[in-house]
């Protein structure tokens, strides 16, 4: 276990069904739940148990976290019970712990014993994660849900989740069958990340369970148990439960890093207020197609880990979109004489879902590309090609547009203020977050973002059902016809298009892909040229750069990839929600990294 990611589980809970149909752990010998009243004992030991549903409300947002997340069961009740009784605007969060996951099938099977929240069973299933180590979110937007599971290790899960519970569901196989769930250890940690006048349930009434919760400032008490099970714990953690804060926000950009950050804010309820010089998208992500797709690296687990989950979130909400994604699957061709070795250990992470990231011989990538092609590939099943025209409006939907150019940022005692170069005040805020690419290089020059130009050519007139390739250059659909390139200049802050660019974008293309070069000439020709910002050391910069100012940027080529996923984080940053990211991840990302001297 490392402190950037979770090892791989080893998966199987060696799952098996009893005689009365009811779901057994042959790892841990203990049954999931009683098939006779599995459903009434959840909602009797744990919602019961803190004190649901009169505990929400009046809360702008409450969390609930859980060690066991089993078949999903007990946060299936509690999202019914949510449904009933939410109160109006309240949001729930929930973070879930499991090391050893079913799979969807194994789920399905084990709750249709429950036919009452069948409805709610089947939103959880229908975006059931896959068995990938790390976080996976899921959304219920209809509901104001959004759950964050963690597959992995119950130590390195803590660490990693930076929330806060309001309650604390703690369902882990029974303590003399599993005791690494239950250890004094594991329960400072349960403490520690727990908000105050926090609840907490659980069926057993271990001892050493009772005084580690005692030890770490937990008053706990035996109540009446369910069923045939004569006792269990309620315990309760001091002081006054918190206040959601109801922060003035403001985001400079309305590229795609603006509008996941719009989008990200809009789902914790809250109305931001974007400032862009032009329209959305007029910077770099105004092309019509982009490529989706992860960095890929052998030997950093952080990097990998933080692409595979970029990659899972960006695929799960560019796809609610009607007309989003252009095309499923991005063809990585070897490119140097290093990315053979390189790419047989990526196929093999255990980052990626199951056969979602596959080798591809010569042969295969041919197949698949439907040309002949030199060198074989990967083949990334959940990259995919994007329509940015598709989503930039719906994420900015409902939010104040403010047409203007923020050149100076000044502090103020409540918050900041944006002036344009005139020093007319542009907007107030208490939160200011940059988002604007390579814009964002004039309002914060000590982070030493630098400038890369990239041409990118494509032809209209033509249909294409191609698949997206990736190699030294790249050819995307773009729903009526190809993009091709791009030019990759470095230090270039205003470039100009030109046909020396589109010449280099055509040879690049012959060169790999003579086939998708004629059918680019059937068409009529486009161009255009943008800035991207890049870091020295090539990751994203997402984190707070003082009090009330915060940053999201610099990520070059991958800003479709990265951009909803870390949007997410800032905006749990900023409203005091747990965040989708790993705690350890968050220094690989701050400013700070360029802001100061420490090693």
């Amino acid at each position: 276990m490392t402190d950037d990611t979770a090892t791989t589980p080893s998966h199987s809970p060696q799952l098996f069904w009893a005689e009365d149909g009811s779901p057994r752990s042959g790892r841990f010998g203990d049954v999931y739940f009683s098939k006779d009243d599995g459903l009434a004992e959840t909602r009797a030991v744990f919602l019961g148990g803190c004190d649901m549903p009169a505990v929400w409300q009046g809360r702008k947002h409450f969390t609930v976290a859980e060690l066991g997340f089993g078949t999903g069961l007990n946060i299936i009740a509690l999202i019914d019970l949510w449904r009933q009784h939410r109160p109006e605007g309240c949001r729930l969060h929930v973070f879930s712990v499991e090391g050893f996951p079913l799979s969807r099938e194994e789920a399905a099977r084990a709750l249709a014993a429950w036919p009452d929240v069948e409805d709610t069973a089947r939103a959880i299933l229908d975006q059931w994660p896959s068995h990938r180590p790390g976080f996976h979110r899921i959304d219920l937007n209809d509901w104001g849900v959004s759950i964050d599971l963690a597959i992995g290790e119950v130590e390195w899960a803590l660490d990693a989740w930076q929330g806060k519970a309001d309650a604390w569901f703690l369902d882990g196989f029974s303590p003399a069958l599993n005791p690494g769930m239950w250890s004094e250890d594991i329960m400072a940690r349960v403490a520690a990340r727990s908000a105050p006048a926090c609840h907490l349930a659980t069926f057993t009434v271990a001892g050493a369970v009772r005084r580690a919760l005692s030890a770490n400032g937990y008053t706990v008490e035996k109540k009446a148990g369910h069923g045939r099970k004569r006792e269990r714990l309620e315990a309760r953690m001091s002081g006054e439960a918190p206040v959601s804060p109801s922060p003035r926000i403001a985001i400079i950009g309305a590229g795609i890093a603006g509008a996941s950050l719009a989008r990200a804010f809009k789902a914790l309820g809250h109305k931001p207020t974007l400032i862009e010089a032009e329209h959305a998208g007029a910077g770099a992500s105004g092309f019509p197609a982009s490529l989706v797709t992860p960095r890929l690296d052998a030997g950093d687990a952080f990097i990998g880990g933080l692409y595979a989950q970029c990659l899972e979130r960006a695929g799960q909400l560019y796809g609610v979109i009607d007309g989003a994604i252009l095309s499923h699957g991005v063809i990585h061709l070897e490119h140097m004489a290093r990315d053979a070795a390189r790419f047989d250990k990526i196929a093999d992470q255990p980052l990626w879902p199951d056969n979602s990231m596959t080798r591809l011989s010569t042969d295969d990538a041919s197949a698949l590309i439907g040309e002949p092609v030199s060198k074989g590939g990967l083949d990334m099943k959940t990259a995919f090609a994007l329509s940015p025209a598709a989503v930039l409006p719906v994420w900015l939907e409902g939010c104040d547009f403010i047409k203007a150019t923020a050149a100076n940022l000044n502090r103020i005692e409540d918050g900041w203020q944006i002036r344009d170069a005139d020093g007319t005040v542009i907007v107030e805020a208490d939160h200011v977050i940059l988002a604007a690419g390579w814009g964002n290089a004039t309002l914060a020059p000590q982070l030493g973002l630098a400038p890369v130009a990239g041409q990118a050519d494509w032809s209209t007139g033509e249909t294409s059902n191609a698949r997206a390739v990736a190699w030294g250059g790249y050819c995307v659909p773009t729903g009526n016809g190809l993009l091709y390139g791009a030019t990759h200049d470095r230090g270039v802050t205003e470039p100009v298009t030109s046909d020396e660019a589109s010449v280099r974008n055509r040879d690049t293309l012959s060169a790999a892909l003579p086939e998708r070069l004629k059918q680019v000439d059937q068409g009529t020709p486009h161009r255009r040229v943008a800035v991207r910002a890049t870091t020295p050391d090539r990751l994203p910069v997402c984190g707070i750069l003082e009090g009330g100012l915060h940053i999201l940027g610099g990520m070059g080529s991958r800003g479709f990839c990265a951009s909803p996923l870390l949007a997410e984080h800032l905006a749990a940053t900023v409203c005091k929600t747990p965040s989708p990211l790993p705690a350890g991840w968050v220094a690989r990302l701050s400013p700070e990294r360029f802001t100061t001297h420490s090693v």
